[in-house]
């Protein structure tokens, strides 16, 4: 029985490779036949006039347009890895893994690190590919550049990158101890856990919105 279900979830496994690489070969098939469809017309306004721009080198796109976007992708990322798009996992994961360079295999005897072994996966790739995707975007439109300090609270607090990146280690130690406890974050809730109509991740969802219209109130 046990060979008969492991010969079953290998089927599986590879329909969804195939599915998902039939899919990104129809996608590529299709912008080479049309050339490229991702262009808008947009005002200019400076001048008021109309005129097309690529979304690459656009500065921002709709969010609403996004927020659709990420949910193809969590339908993707369902089918082809049996996955939901989260990203926190990934750095308790690498905490653990700097552990274990001091202490070797008994991290993982640790609560936590016996479920979430500290190792390079799938979590782990997910951030990369969020880096080399802003990176991307920011240099296609010309926006990229070496900041110290954010605009907006360099008109609030003025330059001050010191204050800026003790309060920036805060926050997201504050928000990773919040993620581990709530079991998500505002991308394994809010997204993943919303599609699949989970009543927590809702609850969470809920809670992000109001903690951070509250906090932007607060320092803003």
């Amino acid at each position: 029985m046990n060979d008969l279900n492991e010969h079953v979830s290998e089927k599986f496994a590879k329909s969804r490779v195939i599915i998902g690489s039939l899919l990104a070969t129809s996608l590529i098939t299709i912008w080479s036949a049309i050339g490229d469809p991702f262009v808008v017309e947009c005002w200019a306004q400076q001048d008021g006039i109309l005129q097309s721009e690529s979304i690459w080198t656009m500065e921002r796109w709709s969010p609403y347009a996004v927020g659709i976007l990420i949910g193809i992708l969590s339908w993707i990322s369902f089918l082809i890895s049996d996955k939901p798009l989260g990203v926190s996992t990934a750095y308790a994961r690498s905490a653990g893994m700097i552990e274990k360079t001091f202490r070797g295999s008994a991290v993982e005897e640790k609560a936590y690190y016996s479920k979430y072994v500290p190792r390079i996966g799938w979590e782990w790739m997910l951030v990369i590919g969020l880096i080399a995707g802003a990176f991307t975007s920011a240099t296609l439109s010309g926006e990229f550049q070496f900041r110290y300090v954010p605009t907006l609270w360099e008109q609030t607090f003025g330059h001050t990158p010191l204050k800026r990146w003790l309060v920036a280690l805060v926050g997201g130690t504050v928000m990773g101890m919040g993620a581990r406890w709530a079991d998500g974050c505002t991308s394994g809730h809010g997204i993943s856990g919303t599609l699949q109509l989970v009543v927590s991740s809702w609850i969470a969802l809920a809670c992000f919105f109001v903690g951070g219209v509250a906090a932007a109130y607060m320092i803003y």
